[in-house]
C-alpha cells in the first residue's frame, strides 16, 4: 500500500496512530504546520497537493480543540479537495466523538459539520466516533485544580476511554476499503465527572474538595441526559482509575 497521510500527526491522538502504522511497516506522512517533512497548513490549505499526492488513506486526526473547532469544517473542506486533486485517496479515516449529533455544544456541532462533508464529498469515508479521552478528563481536573475548590459539572457522567486504544482502532481502519460509520467505541465504565476528579486529585497526590456545581445552557443540559455516553459500545479495557495511578507515578 501506498503512505498512509496521518492530519495532526504530532497530537494525542495522531502521534500514536503513528506510531502504530510505522509498527506494522507502513510509510507514514505526518502532517501539521510544524512537520518537517511534510508542513502543511489546513487552514489555507497549504501544502496538501504535495502531502496527499499518490496517498490512498488518509488520516484525519487534526482539530483545533482548545479552539472549538472554529477551524475545523474549513479545514475538512481544504482536505476533501486535495484528495480530490490527487485522485488516489480512496479512504478518510475521521476521529469523531459520541454524542455530536445530540449535545448542542459548539465544538460537536463543527464535528458533526465535518462529518456531513466527508459523508457527501462522494470520497471514500470511515468514521469513528469515541467517548473522552482519559486524558480530557486529567487536563479539565488539572485546569480546575488550581483553584481552592475544585467545581466540577454537577450531574455529568463520563465513559471515557484510553487514547491508546482509540488509536489501535483508526490504525485498524486505515485502509484503502472505507467502511462508513463504523461501531462507536466507549469506555468500560460511566462514573458521574465528580467521581473521576476525586479519583485523579487522590492518585496525583493533591488535596482538594471537588465541588459539584450546576452551569447553564442546552449544551450542559445533553451532557446531563447522557448524550456523551454510549452504554451499548463499552469496548474499552483500560479503567480510568488504572489511568490516574499511572498518571500519579
Amino acid at each position: 500500500m501506498s503512505a498512509i497521510v496521518v492530519t495532526g500527526g504530532t497530537g494525542t491522538l495522531g502521534s500514536l496512530v503513528t506510531e502504530r502504522l510505522r509498527a506494522a511497516g507502513h510509510e507514514v506522512r505526518v502532517l501539521s504546520r510544524h512537520a518537517p517533512d511534510h508542513p502543511v497548513d489546513l487552514r489555507n490549505g497549504a501544502g496538501l497537493d504535495d502531502a496527499l499526492a499518490g496517498a490512498e488513506v488518509v488520516v484525519h486526526c487534526a482539530s483545533d480543540a482548545r479552539g472549538g473547532g472554529r477551524g475545523d469544517v474549513a479545514a475538512a473542506g481544504n482536505l476533501i479537495a486535495a484528495a480530490r486533486r490527487a485522485g488516489t485517496v480512496r479512504n478518510i479515516v475521521y476521529i469523531s466523538i459520541v454524542g455530536v449529533d445530540v449535545v448542542p455544544l459548539g465544538y460537536y456541532r463543527r464535528k458533526l459539520q465535518v462529518e456531513r462533508l466527508l459523508e457527501a464529498s462522494g470520497l471514500g469515508v470511515t468514521i469513528l466516533r469515541t467517548t473522552q479521552f482519559h486524558d480530557l478528563v486529567a487536563m479539565v481536573t488539572d485546569a480546575l485544580a488550581k483553584l481552592p475548590v475544585v467545581p466540577i459539572p454537577k450531574g455529568v457522567r463520563v465513559q471515557p476511554i484510553a487514547v491508546g486504544e482509540v488509536a489501535a482502532r483508526m490504525a485498524e481502519l486505515a485502509v484503502p476499503t472505507p467502511s462508513g460509520r463504523v461501531p462507536d467505541m466507549g469506555g468500560p465504565e460511566i462514573h458521574a465527572l465528580p467521581d473521576l476528579a476525586r479519583t485523579y486529585l487522590s492518585a496525583t497526590g493533591r488535596s482538594r474538595r471537588v465541588l459539584p456545581v450546576p452551569f447553564p445552557g442546552k449544551a450542559y443540559a445533553g451532557f446531563r441526559r447522557g448524550g456523551n455516553l454510549t452504554p451499548s459500545h463499552a469496548v474499552g479495557k483500560e479503567r480510568f482509575a488504572h489511568f490516574a495511578r499511572e498518571r500519579g507515578r
